[in-house]
């Protein structure tokens, strides 16, 4: 008979009913469908979690809320962006911009993340969760393609893992701000000529001759 005042060990690796990702995969595009439909506003996780044919508790289980879940929504589809190598940091910037372009032409992408950003303006706590789980992330592509150019003497190495960081971070938002303004703001085409001036621009500066 075990002593009452011993400790019990607890068997290693149980931690809970693992996450289905075929659950999560489904909540998460029957966010983004409910979001085309309804808006930010009408939008709730009932009618998420009847799109996805969840219960409402597994939702919860997982996101503590609209925002959180919407974000995350958005992320997976930036979360598929890749960076082939193209042989060249202007081939590389090209391919990425016009990806990039592509996927904010999906009515889900548009739509999402536009809620999300509108909404962000009034609620810091979400302002944090959009540079956590799709700024930082998609900063991935800036740090793939710098060093792939610099591996081909393209660009120079940077010791200061400060200042590149920063580098990085500047590469970014010209990038995705630049996209973002001219594709959901502005409205205008994002097409092989345009992305070619873009990207033009972004290597050579404004000095850079046609």
């Amino acid at each position: 008979m075990r002593n009452p005042c011993q400790r019990t060990t607890p068997r290693p690796g149980r931690t809970g009913r693992p996450r289905s990702a075929a659950a999560d995969a489904a909540i998460l595009a029957a966010t983004r469908d409910a979001l085309v439909e309804l808006g930010w506003s009408k939008l709730t996780m009932g009618d998420v979690s009847a799109r996805a044919g969840v219960a409402k508790t597994t939702l919860y289980r997982r996101w503590a809320g609209k925002n959180e879940l919407v974000v995350d929504a958005v992320a997976e589809l930036f979360d598929a962006l890749e960076l082939p190598d193209r042989g060249s940091l202007e081939a590389d910037i090209e391919y990425v911009v016009l990806q990039f372009a592509e996927l904010l032409r999906r009515p889900e992408a548009r739509t999402a993340l536009m809620a999300v950003v509108a909404e962000s303006t009034r609620d810091e706590a979400l302002r944090d969760r959009i540079r956590s789980a799709i700024v930082d992330r998609q900063k991935r592509l800036v740090v793939l393609g710098r060093e792939r150019a610099q591996a081909r003497g393209e660009l120079p190495y940077e010791e200061d893992q400060s200042l590149a960081g920063h580098t990085t971070d500047l590469i970014f938002d010209v990038i995705a701000g630049t996209v973002v303004h001219r594709a959901l703001v502005s409205s205008e085409p994002v097409d092989e000529g345009w992305v070619a001036a873009f990207t033009m621009l972004l290597m050579h500066g404004l000095t850079a001759r046609a």
